[in-house]
Formats: C-alpha cells, sequence, structure tokens
C-alpha cells in the first residue's frame, strides 16, 4: 500500500541553536527499504536530526535528499515522510477510524479513496475491530499501533520513529518493536528508528549511527559496532567495556600495570583494550600469561549471570560468568585471576 520507497542521503549538515552546536559534520547514506537506528544518550542531537529530515524545527545547513530531491527547503507535509512521535498524538476527541483518516482528510483525498486506505492500514496493524473505540480506551501499546496506522494510511517514502516505545512498560516494548519490524520488512518501507537503547537499536536496525554532541562516532551493522568500535564512547555505550590503558609492545599489550595480554593484531599506536565482560573469567591462579590478578569487591545475580566488580592494579574490572544451578559464586573480598581472552578485543588509539 506504500509508495516507492526512498533512500536518504544527509551531507554535511550543520545546525546550532545559537551559540550551541548541535549538529556537525553530519553525513551519511540510507539505504532504500533499511531499518536505520540513530543511537545514542539524551542530548546527544539524534532526535534534532530526525526532526531536521522531517522538517520541523530550524532549517540546518547542508543537504538532506530523500530520494534524489533536496527537501531542505520543502515543508514536513511535501517530503513523503511519515513520522510517529513519542507521545502518540492522538486526537483524544475522535475515534480510532477519524484518528487514521485525519492526515488523509488533510490532503484533501476524495472520500471514496480514504475509508479503504483507513481500513487497509487498521488491518495492518491489527486494530481493525477497534475502529469505533477512542483513544482513552485503548492501552498503550494499541495508542501506538494506531499512531503507526495513521502513518502509514498517507504512505510515505520513509517512515520517522520517535522514540516510540518509551512510554511503554519493559515486556510490551519487546513484544512492540518485533511487531514494528515485522511491519517493516512487509512494507519494505525506509525507517529511521531513534532510541537511547542500545538493545533496542541492536534488536531492530541493519544498521546505525551512533551519535555523541551532535557528531557521528560510528555508523555500521550492530555486530560490527560493538566488535571492532571506532573509540570509546562506542565501546562503552554499546554494551559494558573494559578500557584498560597501556602499550603494544612486541606483537602484546602490555597493561599500564605491567600485565601482558596476547592480542590477534597489533594496532599501530594503540594505548587502550577493549574487554568485554564475557570474555574475561575468573580462575584462582593469580599469575601466569593473560591472567590479571584482582579482588572481588562486589556480585550481582542477573539470573542467566553472575556479574562480578574485580579491584585490580588497572582499575575495577567487570567480569560476567554463567550461572549454573547448583555452582558456587565468588565470596566478595576474595582474591581470584583474571583470564583475559584478548586475541579478538578491539585496540584503540
Amino acid at each position: 500500500m506504500t509508495r516507492q520507497t526512498a533512500g536518504i542521503r544527509i551531507e554535511d549538515v550543520h545546525l546550532s541553536f545559537g551559540p550551541t552546536k548541535v549538529l556537525e559534520g553530519i553525513d551519511m547514506e540510507i539505504r532504500p527499504g533499511e531499518f536505520f537506528a540513530f543511537l545514542g544518550p539524551s542530548g546527544s542531537g539524534k532526535s534534532t536530526l530526525l526532526r531536521a529530515i522531517a522538517g520541523f524545527g530550524p532549517r540546518p545547513r547542508g543537504r538532506i535528499l530523500i530520494g534524489e530531491r533536496d527537501v531542505l527547503d520543502l515543508p514536513p507535509w511535501k517530503r513523503d515522510v511519515g513520522m510517529v512521535f513519542q507521545s502518540y498524538a492522538l486526537w483524544p476527541h475522535m475515534n480510532v477510524r477519524a484518528n487514521v483518516a485525519f492526515g488523509l482528510e488533510e490532503r484533501r483525498l476524495p472520500r471514496r479513496e480514504i475509508g479503504p486506505k483507513v481500513q487497509a492500514a487498521l488491518e495492518l496493524v491489527g486494530l481493525a475491530e477497534l475502529a469505533d473505540r477512542m483513544p482513552s480506551q485503548l492501552s498503550g501499546g494499541q495508542q501506538q499501533r494506531v499512531a503507526l496506522a495513521r502513518t502509514i494510511a498517507v504512505e510515505p517514502r520513509v517512515l520517522l520513529l520517535d522514540e516510540p516505545l518509551s512510554n511503554l512498560d519493559a515486556a510490551l516494548r519487546v513484544q512492540m518493536r518485533r511487531e514494528l519490524l515485522a511491519l517493516q520488512r512487509k512494507l519494505q518501507l525506509t525507517t529511521i528508528f531513534v532510541t537511547h537503547d542500545q538493545e533496542e537499536a541492536n534488536t531492530t536496525s541493519d544498521r546505525m549511527a551512533v551519535l555523541d554532541g551532535g557528531v557521528i562516532q560510528q555508523i555500521g551493522t550492530p555486530q560490527e559496532l560493538y566488535d571492532r568500535p571506532a573509540n570509546g564512547f562506542v565501546a562503552g555505550f554499546l554494551g559494558t567495556a573494559n578500557i584498560l590503558k597501556g602499550r603494544i609492545e612486541n606483537g602484546a599489550f602490555r597493561t599500564a600495570s605491567g600485565h601482558l595480554l596476547h592480542i590477534g593484531a597489533p594496532v599501530a599506536g594503540a594505548q587502550r583494550i577493549v574487554l568485554r565482560p564475557q570474555n574475561i573469567s575468573l580462575t584462582d591462579a593469580e599469575e601466569g600469561a593473560d591472567i590479571i590478578p584482582g579482588t572481588v569487591r562486589h556480585r550481582e545475580f542477573l539470573g542467566s549471570q553472575i556479574r562480578y566488580l574485580v579491584e585490580t592494579a588497572d582499575g575495577t574490572i567487570i567480569v560476567d560468568t554463567l550461572h549454573a544451578t547448583g555452582g558456587t559464586p565468588r565470596e566478595p573480598g576474595s582474591a581470584v585471576g583474571l583470564r583475559v581472552d584478548s586475541t579478538n578485543a578491539p585496540l584503540l588509539v
């Protein structure tokens, strides 16, 4: 039911609010039909960038192309984009059917076309039987589906989602992100999803851009960014990371405290190594190759895993071990060795 989907090119986009730089030199290309995420902490510029694509807010410098058309000088309703807001923005005095029809009526479509389009959109999101209900009679997940149906009904070339799951409880968020991805795959609609939740980005996106301070830190697939972060910010934002300082020495990495870790491939100028908690195991041995001695200071039971905070000469290191029924966990205060698998650990300059 959608028009032909479109790719997006963002070229050297800059935006400031007074003296404050919000977006700096943004360059990226989003492929037609791709589910792409903007990921970053609050204030990173991700929502501002999404709104710049939609046409809301001040006009940035640079170029934003949807398909082959530069849309920066076009009003939002002429950009062929549909946007779902965090608040859903449903009209409380209109029933579900009227909410979904609203955008079509604003575009002055003939009445004979509006009904079938509304029905098709409601069927896509599984709400056809609730068409006569008011928003106040719906759950949070159902309200989100109405907002999606309203957006899909106008047949945009690009779908923009501004943290649409943040108002839902944890279990419903998981369910809704699966449904959202399934709908996007069915429609093959170019989609940009803004979130600060790395799990949401990892489980939905084909690729993502990690932003901080209005600057793109790295673009790639979730696995690429997790396994090969470009810098310490990306490493720390995408999952838990232990970042140890040191230096390359004879094809190995020597930590600041002097412990030698064997690595897969040296990187010229590398001064830090990224160790994920699941790539470290606890041992009784306190000395040896690829072992860092330490003392357990804190333990957290996470169900399938036990997380330890271990104090070492190189700082506090987080270790995740699998929980086995009947196993004996390490007690706080006990001396341990950290056996490090660093053969594929990322190195940072």
